[in-house]
């Protein structure tokens, strides 16, 4: 039963996003042989989140998956950008440490999403450190641009903040 269940999320996994209707057949099949499996309910939060943003339904999925497996490596980083999305600042920095403290999960992707909750909040030189943390754990030169994207980025809008500030002390 087991390979059964796996062979399902495997092809939703496959259809994903392109073909959402097989997609979500094969997904039902795999909850149906197992209805605790972490990475199909993960599949299935990031549907709700990233397809049809509905951010609470997707919140439900994603805690359901945390519950059935903590340490699944795949959950918070799609769990972490539904709760940015859906403005759960406080709910996402909790996570975040959270995830932090998990073997194996990728550190970039959590420290960029913390440059990105820091932004959110408004503190541009927090979220220029922690990409500039991120900037340490990149292993591929993707992920090492889309850092240096970001920072050049952050770095305009203080920039513009600056002059802001400037033009109305005059």
């Amino acid at each position: 039963m087991n390979l059964t269940k796996n062979k399902y999320y495997f092809e939703a996994l496959d259809f994903y996003p392109y073909n959402l209707p097989d997609c979500l057949e094969a997904l039902n099949y795999a909850l149906s042989y197992d209805p605790e499996d972490s990475d199909a309910l993960c599949l299935m939060g990031r549907i709700y989140s990233e397809v049809l943003k509905d951010y609470e339904k997707a919140k439900d999925y994603f805690e359901e998956a945390m519950l059935h497996n903590v340490s699944n490596i795949n959950t918070p980083q799609y769990y972490i950008a539904c709760l940015l999305n859906n403005e759960d600042y406080y709910e996402a920095e909790k996570l975040i440490n959270y995830a932090l403290k998990i073997k194996g999960i990728d550190r970039y992707n959590l420290l960029y999403y913390r440059s990105i909750l820091s932004e959110k909040r408004g503190s541009l030189r927090n979220a220029l450190q922690f990409l500039k943390d991120a900037e340490q754990l990149c292993f591929c030169a993707s992920s090492l641009e889309i850092v240096k994207e970001r920072k050049k980025f952050i770095k305009s809008k203080i920039a513009k903040k600056k002059s802001k500030q400037k033009k109305e002390t005059n």
